[in-house]
């Protein structure tokens, strides 16, 4: 299952996307959760 250089750029975009999807999803839930417990 060989990708072509084209295939893997847009996988690696939607890898990026989604890894910043979770950080940022990470990161709202560490702010509420300090911004809560104070």
């Amino acid at each position: 299952m060989a990708q072509t250089p084209e295939q893997r750029k847009s996988n690696l975009r939607l890898g990026w996307i989604l890894a910043s999807i979770a950080a940022a999803f990470f990161i709202g839930m560490v702010l509420k959760f300090v911004y809560l417990s104070h």
